[in-house]
């Protein structure tokens, strides 16, 4: 049997770490629970207007965030706020599929279009990696906005 999974990331800003992931992997953020939000309202500010209803304090309403596959395919990605930085490599990242069914040249160029418009969203490019047939058909690494290594593939 088959498991679902939750993909957790440490931050110091859950709220911004989550926008920047939602954005990258056209997700969306859910609404607070028992709130029915119309199709065309912001979750972010309901998600204020809950936490102050329910006496979180303000300092402690960025302390966590979420996304979710609009779609019901993909994991959740929660993010939790830490108090320490980031200091070594991680042991898990994302790959982040930007050019299924490409190869080559092909690939490599949609590759580059995404890591500019993920660099316009907060990202930093770190290096690009040649296809090398037959074991790799080519990636770029990159950081979100707090550090934390993905690979555009």
């Amino acid at each position: 049997m088959s498991r679902d999974i939750q993909v957790t990331f440490d931050g110091h800003d859950p709220r911004a770490l989550s926008c920047f992931w939602r954005d990258v992997l056209g997700y969306v953020h859910p609404g607070p629970p028992g709130v029915e939000l119309p199709g065309d309202a912001d979750p972010l500010a309901a998600w204020e207007e809950f936490l102050a209803r329910v006496g979180v304090p303000e300092e402690r309403r960025n302390s966590s965030s979420a996304i979710e596959d609009p779609d019901g395919q993909g994991p959740r990605l929660f993010f939790q706020q830490v108090p320490e930085d980031k200091v070594a490599k991680n042991r898990v990242h994302l790959d982040v599929r930007a050019a299924p069914g490409l190869e080559g040249e092909e690939r490599m160029a949609a590759l580059e279009v995404e890591c500019d418009r993920l660099v316009a969203l907060g990202a930093r490019r770190v290096r690009r990696h040649e296809p090398a047939p037959p074991m790799s058909a080519g990636f770029i690494v990159m950081t979100d906005p707090e550090g934390n290594e993905f690979c555009l593939d």
